[in-house]
């Protein structure tokens, strides 16, 4: 009997804030649900964002900018707090087990409460790309969210790429473990590989020796060569593979990009069912600082930090940059991907600016979102130059892994496991229950 599934990459950028990202997400979210789609994917750091173009001060070695250090501030609590420890709490965190704040119902932000309401309200899985912030450290990750049992899993990247290496962390390898779930009686053993963690050989080789079917890759890499390294991945591993990365012109790069004046007090609200959420602000010590707490339908509190732009002074540089020194996962800067953290700032807060051009129509990242088979085939995509193109969708056979099984299988009967091994700290490599 066919094992067939309704599969979705979201073509999807990020907004200029992270409550309006999320509202974006439940937004598509729903759509999908209305297309009886199964699983959706979301790009990488689709929440907290991907801020390709920003030097944070740091323009060459040993040099760190106080403006730096004030754009990064940004960008830290644009990140989302799913109220895991720095270490990775694993299962004690995924089973809600970690002591709670006092006077609190959970821990974090509140994203990973909406997080499973969305996916619990619409009945599709959701796997989506963000930035996580735990004590002092950001980490580039993604989080599995069941409709039925919520978040399955969430996992770190172990190798930021670049100057990457500036603003994220390491993840453990053990957040390599493949999570296993069943949909419309489909058994799925999903793994991620975050970006260019995908060209790393021996990093695949520990997710297809977990036996993985699903094989999520959330990117920022427009490059025409991602199709040809996704098919790759799909053949190697006999596994279905879904790549989704945005698509974003110029023109609507993010205010704190571009430097233009945005007031604080327009930031977007996520939605909870159509009803309004209500908002407090309060301000703390000097009133530098502020917070925006989100109250949803289920009493979640979303609480959105929101630091006011400093003044600007005289010696502060124009926030222009060479772009040409842009050199994250490789891309160049005219297909590099530019993803908006949540404060909405004015131009004061000195970052690296794009150059303009009449219209800005020019895409900064031309997408390249695709669905591969486990042949090798491209079932959908790459959807190329399509701003906002929505879901990218594959109805597919998950008895094709199988059949791809006879002929390969690169962790085991083709392996030569009696001569070559692999082994990862802290993680086990057989696959899950």
């Amino acid at each position: 009997m066919p094992q067939k599934l309704k599969l979705a990459s979201a073509q999807a950028r990020t907004l200029s804030t992270t409550a309006e990202t999320l509202h974006a997400l439940e937004k598509t979210t729903k759509t999908a649900a209305q297309q009886n789609i199964d699983l959706v994917l979301f790009p990488e750091a689709y929440l907290g964002g991907y801020p390709r173009t920003c030097s944070f001060g740091n323009n060459s070695v040993g040099a760190r900018a106080p403006e730096g250090r004030e754009q990064f501030l940004q960008y830290f609590r644009a990140a989302v707090d799913l109220g895991d420890t720095p270490q990775g709490a694993g299962d004690d965190w995924l089973d809600k087990k970690l002591p709670l704040p006092r006077d609190k119902k959970y821990r974090g932000d509140g994203t990973r409460e909406e997080l499973e309401r969305i996916a619990r309200e619409t009945g599709v899985f959701i796997v989506v790309g963000l930035v996580e912030r735990a004590g002092g450290t950001l980490y580039c990750g993604v989080v599995y969210v069941c409709p039925r049992y919520g978040v399955l899993g969430k996992r770190r990247k172990v190798m930021p790429t670049a100057t990457e290496r500036l603003i994220w962390g390491q993840g453990s390898p053990s957040t390599l473990r493949a999570v296993t779930t069943e949909i419309k009686g489909v058994r799925l053993c999903m793994a991620a590989a975050i970006c260019w963690e995908n060209y790393m050989p021996l990093l695949r080789h520990s997710l297809y020796s977990q036996n993985v079917n699903l094989w999520f890759a959330p990117t920022a890499d427009a490059r025409d060569t991602w199709a040809g390294l996704m098919t790759t991945v799909g053949v190697e591993g006999r596994c279905f593979v879904l790549s989704a990365n945005q698509c974003v012109r110029k023109k609507n790069l993010p205010e704190w990009i571009t430097g233009k004046v945005s007031p604080l007090d327009s930031q977007a609200e996520p939605p909870t069912n159509g009803t309004p959420s209500h908002t407090i602000e309060a301000r703390h010590g000097t009133g530098r600082r502020r917070s925006t707490i989100t109250l949803t339908e289920d009493k979640h509190e979303i609480c959105w930090p929101v630091v006011e732009p400093i003044a600007e002074t005289a010696n502060a540089p124009n926030g222009n940059a060479d772009s040409s020194a842009i050199e994250d996962d490789g891309v160049s800067p005219a297909t590099s991907t530019i993803l908006p953290p949540q404060p909405k700032l004015s131009s004061n807060t000195a970052c690296p600016r794009p150059q303009s051009s009449a219209g800005g129509d020019e895409f900064v990242c031309r997408g390249g979102s695709c669905i591969i088979s486990p042949m090798g085939e491209i079932l959908a995509g790459p959807l190329w130059e399509v701003e906002d193109g929505g879901l990218i969708v594959s109805e597919v056979d998950f008895e094709d892994c199988e059949r791809g099984r006879l002929d390969l299988d690169v962790a085991g009967s083709y392996s030569r496991n009696d001569s070559f091994h692999l082994s990862v700290d802290g993680l086990d490599l057989s696959p899950p229950p």
